[in-house]
């Protein structure tokens, strides 16, 4: 009887063995196999930027696990973004995004031809000299802006109804790092969409000169907030211009509308609501298409321009974070999801109205917005880079 317990005993664990063996070779392939992907971040997860990129990389980790390694270097200046992409093709990447603006991204794809590079957009890949393994990719933002900017002029005409500000008073403060095209695109929606409903509204920018510094982006902040600005947004990367709200000491009220991620969560009595782009689309459906032996732009949902891709609330690029329903007007919820709806059907159109405008950089380049601008008609990047008339004044 004991031969036949101990038999068993060792006929047990040969199976078990064996078992192990064969599990540890099959899961070793798996990982073999996996595709390997690469995340080149400017910052980390402490800037709202970053940190509102990393959540793409974390919905790809939870959508296919076991197909994808990943691989990430975080905090990595624009002029050293080749030294982490000879990295990323060390351990095998077959696919890189970054969003960081660096000319470099093109060099490498020339060298490495067989890496997929993706890029968020500085210069759209739809240029003849640019080569095929070279993405380009952003969501069309100044919707999200403009419906931001709805939720706050709701916010201006509430104060101004009940007598709370005089309308004279109705001024919006925004700080944006640099008067780049993608800033000025961004905080112009942003007051066509304020005016919309509170036409008295103007608007004053402070740039800071940087895509991520908390102390000029909060002094900025503080400057116009001291100027009398009811409404605070924001084209930068942290929570500054948010915390300058928040603690703000002077007599008329303030609101905040952030960029990348909620910031009610430090701002709770003057955070409104944020925007944010919602790189998931692009990352997942990227991915896919190298596992499916696919093309990137016929595999991601958006409209595209040769290798570049750009996409608003029609496929889901473009968001806005949660209402604070404690600092909004009753109606606001329903107002900016209407809005929304009417930018899914295309018959909300953004930079349209009584407005003229000129290029600070070329007085000579004119617009006369009567007739409409369509943004991002064959680019993902902004275009839209005049400063309107009367209405928005630079300040330095």
């Amino acid at each position: 009887m004991k031969r036949v317990y101990i038999t068993t005993i060792v006929t047990a664990l040969v199976v078990v063995v064996a078992f192990s063996m064969v599990y540890s070779v099959w899961d070793g392939t798996t990982r073999m196999d996996a595709l390997k992907v690469g995340f080149i971040y400017e910052n980390d997860e402490s800037t709202p930027y970053t940190y509102n990129f990393m959540l793409a990389q974390e919905a790809l980790e939870a959508k296919l696990p076991g197909r994808v390694r990943v691989y990430t270097h975080t905090n990595v200046p624009e002029d050293e973004s080749a030294d982490a992409l000879h990295a990323l093709v060390r351990e095998g990447c077959a696919i890189v995004f970054t969003n960081n603006y660096s000319p470099k991204i093109v060099e490498e794809a020339r060298r490495y031809p067989d890496i997929q590079f993706c890029q968020t957009s500085y210069n759209a890949a739809n240029h003849d000299d640019y080569p095929s393994n070279y993405h380009t990719f952003n969501g069309a933002i100044y919707q999200a802006r403009y419906v931001s900017g709805i939720a706050a002029g709701l916010k201006l005409r509430d104060l101004i109804d009940n007598h709370i500000i005089d309308s004279d008073a109705a001024l919006v403060g925004y700080v944006g790092a640099y008067p780049s095209v993608e800033v000025v695109s961004g905080y112009t929606a942003f007051l066509l969409g304020v005016r919309s409903v509170a036409p008295e509204a103007t608007m004053r920018v402070r740039y800071i000169y940087a895509w991520s510094s908390y102390n000029r982006e909060k002094a900025a902040a503080r400057a116009l907030i001291d100027e009398g600005c009811v409404v605070i947004g924001q084209h930068t990367d942290t929570i500054g211009p948010a915390m300058a709200c928040e603690e703000a000491n002077v007599a008329h009220p303030v609101v905040h509308v952030g960029y990348n991620q909620s910031m009610v969560d430090i701002a709770p009595s003057t955070s409104l609501i944020s925007t944010r782009v919602n790189w998931v689309p692009y990352v997942l459906g990227a991915v896919e298409a190298l596992l499916e032996g696919r093309e990137i732009e016929k595999n991601v949902p958006g409209s595209v321009f040769g290798n570049d891709m750009c996409a608003g609330f029609d496929h889901g690029w473009v968001e806005l974070t949660e209402l604070n329903r404690q600092l909004a007007p009753y109606g606001t919820e329903a107002k900016i999801n209407k809005a929304i709806d009417a930018m899914r059907r295309g018959t909300l159109e953004v930079f349209k109205g009584n407005y003229t405008g000129v290029d600070p950089d070329n007085p000579g380049d004119t617009i006369d917005l009567s007739q409409g601008y369509k943004e991002n008609a064959n680019t993902s990047w902004p275009t839209f880079h005049y400063l309107l008339d009367d209405v928005i004044t630079v300040e330095e």
